[in-house]
């Protein structure tokens, strides 16, 4: 189900108006059935405070179980975009009920209104995968080190040329999403994107056009600032992009959008011309574009190393490729600043939640003026080339400003580039902040790990955390002065933790080791999965440099003198389950898994194998034929045919590996529970 629900009809005077849009989605594993509840949003709903908003809140029931969203304050169409999660209890089947509250600081909070759902229908599709072990995946993981490392232009047949030519749409940006993973884990991520920069230069004709495709190439640069760049993104526009929010400012240049009623309480007496709101709205903008441009044009010495290392690599080959004198001018600076400008500042000036810069989703208001900034930026992206052109000639009273930047701009882009080294460009998530940030903080409950025979009861605290580069904190309240730290170049594992260990949901592990090697476990509970998946990215990411990290820890608690995941006795037993603990990608990612990522990557080649037996190993008779058609000498068609039938026998080699563990599982099953 992902539908809108109605509160009741909308009507100005009635105690109850409004939809809440919610996803429901019926989840099974193995401890039983999960109700998935995305509340996405509300609109409409009854103003209860006296600033004619409300503070609204959802709260979810599925039987004898309920759960709440945040609250969000001071709006009648709320972005919530949670997910709740509820475990099936014993008895007959419950429907889903949703309620809505305004909350109150002061007496109890208001009614705003409730949807059911009686009946739920589910359609529910299970994509059931086999991950083997890392030793099966190494000649794949071979084979796509070796692609990177030989030659772009010429290569057709090498994994990678065969999965930029086979996916398209969606699957282009998944499939960006898991090379980049892989590439940053084996440290070849600026080897790999040059890969892909120098076949997309290689049959690029216009230089105009050059990356504005959503390629392969394209998409993979992007999830690459996206990890490299997110702490670097919210220290140049988070604080302009809170002054937008904060403010509330009436903005707008078109005059089919124009409201001249809405802006009367602004500054004018009586109702503004069409000419005033513009000139108003042009110095509003122009207050928001300035300090934005100057922190952009500023920032060169807090871009990331590993971002600048790519974009000067980049720099390079379109200069080489296009080295014409009526080309050095723009093509250069294009290349860089449409990624960094049109791909990376832009979608995160209109959409700051997604990039973490809010944590809700901007009102309508705030929405278009966002929106005519990011118009604003993406033009002095352009550097200024399509000013005058198009259906948008309303935004020519910015052009005189947008062509001031463009100068200042190139100049930044020059000193961008300007690094010195050729080292990887493809370096984890490593010293992403600086050590005494601050990068996530709130309030946990927390559990020490305890001796055998001390009481659990109340084991859990709850205690406000921070957690910087340095260290992972602990007290009581914000205000108070002692704190208990924990270094995190200790941490050697973050990991989720079963929900039957302590009978609690949403707990995590941190295992840390004191200087003398022992092992310590500190559990935390967060209060909703949101704030859980947060926290563990957070903490990974921050202890991603950390050496001897566990191979294997224990999903469950040490209580009752066994472990409550594998039921061995003995405390020191070595982990049951795998940890993750490579480096995460940013708050909006899992975490590497590289024999995972390399299981998607043997799926979706297996999609083309036919196509590379044709292309290249059984119609070898038309070699000549080829030959004269792509000018390829006989040298390298013979590489290409020795290439192609590598990647057939890694290829047939998973798919042996894949039936003898299908073998081992039905024999398994067939012996029974009770095994021989």
């Amino acid at each position: 189900i992902d539908s809108w629900i109605n509160l009741s009809r909308v009507d100005p005077d009635a105690e109850v108006q409004g939809e809440i849009r919610l996803s429901v989605q019926m989840l099974e594993d193995g401890r039983g059935r999960c109700l998935r509840c995305h509340v996405l949003q509300a609109r409409d709903l009854a103003p209860r405070d006296i600033s004619g908003t409300s503070d609204p809140f959802a709260r979810v029931f599925w039987g004898s179980q309920s759960l709440e969203t945040s609250t969000i304050k001071k709006t009648r169409f709320p972005h919530w975009d949670e997910v709740l999660e509820l475990r099936e209890m014993p008895g007959a089947p419950s429907p889903l009920r949703v309620e809505l509250w305004d909350w109150d600081m002061v007496g109890k909070n208001d009614f705003l209104g409730m949807g059911n759902l009686g009946a739920l229908r589910v359609k529910v599709r299970l994509i059931e995968d086999c991950v083997l072990p890392s030793q099966c995946y190494q000649p794949l993981v071979e084979l796509l080190m070796e692609s990177v490392l030989g030659p772009a232009e010429e290569d057709t047949a090498s994994p990678l040329a065969l999965l930029e030519e086979l996916t398209l749409g969606d699957c282009r940006q998944d499939l960006a999403t898991k090379l980049v993973k892989l590439f940053l884990g084996w440290g070849l991520a600026g080897r790999f994107l040059d890969y892909l920069t120098r076949r997309e230069v290689a049959r690029t004709m216009d230089p105009n056009t050059l990356f504005r495709s959503n390629s392969l190439a394209s998409k993979s640069m992007e999830q690459f600032m996206k990890l490299v760049g997110m702490p670097y993104l919210h220290e140049v526009l988070k604080p302009v992009i809170s002054r937008v929010f904060e403010e509330k400012k009436y903005m707008e240049l078109d005059p089919c959008k124009m409201d001249l009623g809405r802006s009367r309480r602004i500054s004018f007496k009586g109702a503004p011309s069409e000419e005033q709101m513009r000139e108003t709205s042009l110095g509003l903008l122009t207050g928001y574009l300035g300090p934005i441009v100057d922190a952009i044009v500023g920032s060169v010495g807090r871009c990331p190393p590993a971002m600048r290392l790519a974009f000067k690599q980049l720099h390079r080959r379109v200069e080489e490729r296009f080295p014409e004198p009526e080309h050095q001018q723009d093509v250069k600076y294009l290349a860089i600043s449409g990624f960094l400008f049109l791909r990376f500042f832009a979608p995160a000036i209109l959409t700051p939640k997604l990039f973490d810069l809010r944590d809700q989703h901007a009102d309508p208001q705030t929405s278009r003026s966002l929106l005519l900034l990011a118009k604003a930026v993406q033009s002095i992206g352009n550097l200024g080339q399509q000013l005058g052109q198009g259906k948008e000639l309303w935004m020519a009273p910015l052009h005189p400003f947008l062509l001031q930047s463009v100068s200042r701009v190139r100049d930044f882009l020059d000193r961008l580039v300007d690094v010195d080294g050729d080292e990887e460009a493809g370096i984890p998530a490593r010293a992403l902040f600086p050590p005494s940030a601050i990068v996530r903080e709130g309030y946990l409950l927390k559990r020490k790990e305890e001796p055998a025979g001390l009481a659990t009861r109340f084991a859990f605290k709850k205690r406000y955390v921070w957690l910087s580069g340095e260290t992972l904190s602990f007290s009581k309240s914000p205000e108070w002065q002692t704190r208990h730290s924990i270094p995190v170049s200790h941490i050697r594992a973050v990991e989720r933790v079963d929900e039957g260990a302590f009978q609690l949901p949403h707990v995590m592990q941190v295992v840390t080791q004191d200087g003398a090697g022992a092992l310590h476990t500190t559990y935390l509970q967060c209060k909703n999965v949101n704030e859980l998946n947060q926290w563990l990215s957070a903490l990974r990411k921050a202890s991603a440099p950390n050496p001897d990290k566990l191979a294997a820890c224990h999903p469950g608690a040490f209580r009752s003198a066994r472990w409550t995941c594998c039921l061995q006795a003995e405390r020191s037993a070595a982990g049951c389950s795998r940890t993750h603990s490579a480096v995460t990608l940013g708050d909006w990612s899992d975490p590497l898994d590289p024999d995972a990522e390399a299981q998607m990557v043997y799926r979706q080649l297996l999609l083309g194998r036919d196509q590379l037996r044709l292309k290249l190993l059984e119609d070898s008779n038309m070699d000549t034929t080829r030959e004269a058609d792509t000018g390829a000498c006989p040298e390298v068609l013979a590489r290409q045919r020795t290439a192609a039938a590598r990647l057939l026998e890694v290829l047939a080699d998973l798919d042996r590996a894949h039936e003898e563990f299908q073998q081992q599982e039905r024999g398994k099953a067939a012996l029974g529970p009770l095994g021989p």
